[in-house]
């Protein structure tokens, strides 16, 4: 017989008698309110406050909670909505005796320390409903057993910024998952991580409201609980309403109609307001969806505004906006008959602001049914179908499935047997002819595919190796070797010039300052004589260097034998022709000098080639006397050796100052980026625009931007100096393939691209020169291996213990 509600009253009095605690009213209160609503024949829910619960409560609660499963009481919800003194580990032992009852916790101000959150993503929780708030996790690795889990609440966890490669694993019934004002901001990673998740139907990354529009905002979703509740103590960022100006005119609409364009909690309450939603009261923001609300016969009123590129959506229209492709007032507007209402985006995350976010995120996950509180139609999804293979592909060289790295060689090796030799089950069946280039594509999109987390690491070298214990160095630019494969050289801000081993993470050859140079912004291999190298620094000074022709040092580093050119003020830029025999550089100045390598001469200083500065000059791979030259001033221009460059072979403009250009390894193109994303690719024959890649910007004048091409000419990388992103793109088709985020170690602190270069050996491998905000941290080298995945990194430091959440602050 099931335990009476008021016998559970009197073990927890006696309980408390005998460990001489006092009992706590607002629980006896809980307990009372239980048995009212069994006497009323309503759902009877036993909600738990740890708000105040101390330590020596523990045991008298505990005593409890252990017989709830043998009592009248049908569910149970553990709320924590201010501070609490509980000890974590007795709060999850609480918790968990409730076991198959427990119904919601909601820890929506986390005062339970690590172990806790340590616990709970390795184990698990019994839970249906998941309220969980904290700054400490900024890397999510939920994998411990969430069987009966349906609805998680991340809201205005204010560091979380990414995802583990294996969270979500265990949660096959999670329906309802929000993250509003969170850091989240990789749309790949992000699509990666919810892909496990095979029963959501709705998602949300921040709150559509509908407000009057003669009146105030009003209430927020959260208000009639389908969005966020925001704690009444919680400091949160206050994000701008999305600037969302789209009006509705409509002469005639149905009540149905009307149900379609609200906003599915005013929906709900449109159909019936007397509901009883008593069972899911506290963060239930599930939608229940009527089948002819998805039918695609119910799309489009008559009179939408045909001008937005989603004519017959309104969520469409509302998606083109934020992402600042139309105009912004604020809000998008209606009005249907006597009613005006509008909607306003609130509390929304970074990746909320990418471009194309919500398409993406309707063609990555199928049966989604719910966006940001806006209804997914089939038009919706037809529409988003079409903008994904617009602007993004899958996997690279136009791959459209996935598929086994095991299956591809096996069908390479069934194609290298002799046709006499194979068994019907051997027949090849791939294209006839289908050559090992292509299978090396292939290759690479089979395992790219594998994983959206590409494996990162930093450039492990330190002062270390020259004896040096304090000593770090801080580098400002890099160039890899152009025929070892396992070289690069990187100069410092000191003046320092370092050649590695970057695949045993080795010193080579150090090369010191001496005194005579500033920051090395210049470095150039020679091809031909693959152990010299051009060094040129801020102040001018421009050395060869030879690290072949060395003197020996006290502890075996190689140092370098020198030769010194005539200097060049203010330099930012070197670079060598394909013969090795001249080389130009160009800085703060509208001139460019041309110097002979054999010689040691400068033999001219070309003047005046642009209005403003010229950040970076570059030889074509192929032609020694064919050069390219970018300016501030906006232009690209050509040169040719040959004509005395009195005048350009032409000029292509960009809209912003232009930051760098380089030729594509065949010469056929130039890679052109202008400040703030203005990425174009020009025909190198006439500078005609042959790809416009459409990066957002982001409206900054100081986001300076530099691409270059991946292995080969097929794909490209981006990053600017104001963001944490760098973007790969095919070189063909403009479509993005990935974004990859870099991530600071330290909790708060962020990095930023400065620098950039893919691996001329290895396809879709990169290094990245990566910038913290933080003055006092210094800049490093970070290579990037798009084909492993991130659990070669966990591999990489297995001698250390990985905490689930990542970098965890307090």
């Amino acid at each position: 017989m099931a335990i009476k509600i008021p016998a559970l009253g009197s073990i927890y009095i006696e309980s408390c008698r005998r460990h001489g605690v006092a009992p706590r009213t607002g629980f006896l209160s809980a307990l009372f309110k239980a048995d009212v609503k069994k006497s009323r024949h309503e759902l009877c829910v036993l909600e738990i406050l740890l708000d105040h619960v101390k330590d020596v409560d523990f045991h008298p609660l505990l005593e409890v909670t252990t017989r709830i499963g043998d009592s009248e009481i049908e569910a149970v919800d553990v709320l924590n909505e201010s501070s609490c003194a509980l000890n974590g580990e007795y709060a999850l032992v609480l918790i968990r005796s409730i076991d198959q009852k427990l119904r919601i916790v909601d820890l929506q101000d986390l005062s339970f320390g690590k172990d806790f959150l340590w616990d709970v993503s390795q184990r698990g929780l019994q839970c249906q409903v998941l309220n969980l708030r904290s700054s400490h996790f900024r890397k999510l690795n939920l994998v411990g057993e969430f069987l009966r889990l349906h609805t998680l609440n991340l809201d205005y966890s204010t560091m979380l910024s990414s995802f583990r490669e294996d969270c979500f694993s265990s949660m096959p019934n999670l329906m309802c998952l929000s993250m509003c004002e969170t850091r989240i901001s990789n749309l790949w990673t992000t699509i990666a991580a919810l892909s496990k998740l095979p029963s959501l139907v709705e998602l949300r990354f921040q709150n559509w409201i509908c407000c009057n529009d003669v009146g105030s905002s009003g209430s927020s979703v959260g208000d009639d609980q389908t969005g966020p509740s925001q704690p009444s103590n919680a400091s949160h960022l206050e994000m701008p309403p999305i600037s969302l100006n789209l009006l509705i005119d409509l002469d005639v609409m149905t009540e149905q109609a009307i149900r379609n364009l609200l906003p599915f909690s005013m929906n709900q309450n449109f159909q019936n307001t007397n509901e009883d939603s008593s069972d899911d009261s506290e963060v239930d923001f599930s939608i229940h969806l009527e089948n002819d609300q998805l039918d695609s016969s119910h799309s489009a009123p008559p009179g939408w505004n045909r001008e937005i590129n989603l004519p017959s959506e309104a969520t469409s229209a509302a998606l083109s906006n934020q992402n600042g492709e139309e105009s912004s007032e604020g809000a998008i507007s209606g009005h249907v008959a006597d009613v005006s209402f509008k909607y306003i985006s609130e509390h929304a995350s970074p990746i909320c602001f990418e471009q194309h976010y919500r398409e993406f995120m309707i063609a990555s996950i199928p049966q989604l049914r719910v966006l940001d509180n806006l209804p997914i139609r089939n038009i919706d999804r037809e529409m988003a179908n079409l903008t994904f293979f617009k602007h993004f592909e899958r996997l690279p060289y136009r791959r459209s499935d996935k598929e086994s790295v095991v299956s591809i060689l096996q069908k390479r090796e069934i194609r290298a047997i002799p046709s006499s030799f194979r068994t019907q089950k051997q027949m090849p069946m791939d294209p006839v002819g289908k050559s090992q280039h292509s299978y090396a594509r292939s290759l690479c999109a089979a395992k790219m595919g594998s994983s959206a987390w590409p494996y990162m690491h930093s450039l492990s070298i330190s002062g270390n190796d020259l004896g040096d214990e304090n000593g770090s160095f801080r580098p400002r630019q890099f160039e890899y070797h152009p025929t070892n494969s396992s070289l690069m050289v990187f100069g410092t801000l000191d003046g320092e010039v370092v050649v590695v081993n970057h695949e045993k993470q080795k010193i080579v050859s150090y090369i010191p300052s001496f005194g005579t140079m500033n920051s090395v912004l210049g470095l150039c291999w020679l091809k031909h004589f693959p152990s010299r190298l051009i060094a040129g620094s801020d102040n001018g000074s421009l050395k060869l260097y030879d690290i072949q022709h060395f003197p020996s040092t006290s502890n075996g580093l190689r140092t370098a034998s020198s030769v010194t050119f005539d200097e060049f003020d203010q330099l930012t830029s070197v670079h060598v022709n394909s013969t090795d025999e001249l080389f130009l550089a160009s800085g703060y100045s509208k001139n460019v000098a041309l110097y002979d390598i054999n010689s040691g001469r400068r033999l001219q200083v070309f003047t005046d080639m642009h209005q403003e500065h010229i950040n970076v000059v570059k030889f074509s791979n192929r032609s020694p006397s064919i050069f390219a030259t970018s300016s501030f001033d906006q232009d690209i221009k050509m040169w040719d050796l040959r004509q005395k460059p009195i005048r350009p072979c032409y000029t292509a403009t960009s809209s912003k100052g232009n930051v760098m250009v380089c030729f594509s390894p065949d010469d056929h193109y130039l890679l052109a980026s202008a400040v703030d994303n203005e990425v174009k690719q020009l025909l190198a024959a006439d500078g005609s625009l042959h790809l416009d890649f459409q990066i957002p910007a982001t409206g900054s004048s100081q986001n300076y931007t530099r691409s270059y091409y991946l292995n080969g000419k097929d794909y490209i990388i981006s990053g600017s100096c104001d963001e944490h992103v760098v973007r790969v793109c095919c070189a063909q088709t403009g479509r993005r393939l990935r974004d990859i985020s870099l991530e600071g170690k330290a909790s708060g602190s962020s990095m930023f691209v400065q620098s950039l270069r893919g691996d001329p050996f290895r396809p879709f491998n990169m290094s990245i020169l990566a910038a913290y905000t933080r003055p006092s941290s210094k800049s490093e080298i970070v290579k990037v291996n798009l084909l492993a995945s991130s659990e070669c990194n966990k591999e990489a430091s297995s001698g250390g213990s990985s905490f689930p959440f990542n970098s965890m602050g307090g």
